[in-house]
């Protein structure tokens, strides 16, 4: 999947020139903790989350004058530079970046302009939904050998069940790395006979952990 399928597309912003004030205003107003801050052009120039917010605001014991803090412009407060994705980048590669940069939304650029935006909260739909675990089913995960055609063996035993496949993951084996685990999200309720046939087959079953099926 690429981010143009999954980003929001309606984003909220401001301009450099925005308060304090305004910002708060706006993510009380729509539920949001990012704001992207753009120029004339619509290029991004900087980000406002609600934790820049919180370290910024005065405290409400601070005496009333403080309260003009919340006129400080946006352009004072905002985090630059920005790290921005594009479009057609895919969702595991800005997952990666989200781990590795510690962000928790990037904007997504095209042709320098904003054309929207992915948070933490929206990565973590997506990957629920590619995984399949909202639709009813039952995981297999199954041990096999770090070789070629392992999936596709896996998969005809699973098919010849008549059993359709929601998702598939792939990751590899801690304990011994000629060893790939492949775990699966398949549409049954009652994996029984799924697991009977994987094991006749001679694969190593880890999950689920049946009653005299020991492992």
């Amino acid at each position: 999947m690429i981010i143009e399928d999954m980003m929001i597309r309606n984003v909220h912003t401001l301009t450099p020139e925005s308060t304090l004030a305004q910002a708060i205003e706006k993510m009380a107003e729509f539920k949001i903790r990012h704001l992207p801050i753009l120029d004339s052009s619509q290029k991004v120039i900087g980000i406002l989350t609600d934790r820049d917010i919180k370290e910024f605001s005065p405290s409400p014991f601070q005496p009333a004058d403080s309260r003009e803090l919340f006129n400080t412009k946006v352009k004072d407060i905002m985090t630059t530079p920005v790290i921005t994705g594009h479009p057609l980048d895919f969702v595991e590669e800005i997952a990666l970046l989200f781990m590795e940069e510690q962000i928790g939304c990037l904007p997504i650029v095209s042709d320098g302009k904003l054309i929207g935006m992915v948070t933490e909260t929206d990565l973590l739909h997506t990957l629920i939904q590619l995984t399949g675990a909202k639709q009813p089913g039952s995981q297999i995960e199954v041990k096999v050998p770090d070789r070629a055609g392992m999936l596709f063996e896996v998969a005809g035993i699973i098919r010849k069940n008549h059993s359709n496949i929601h998702s598939v993951l792939v990751y590899p084996d801690k304990k011994d790395e000629n060893y790939k685990i492949l775990v699966f999200r398949v549409q049954t309720m009652n994996p029984m006979s799924v697991i009977d046939d994987l094991r006749e087959e001679g694969h190593d079953v880890l999950w689920p952990q049946l009653p005299n099926h020991p492992l």
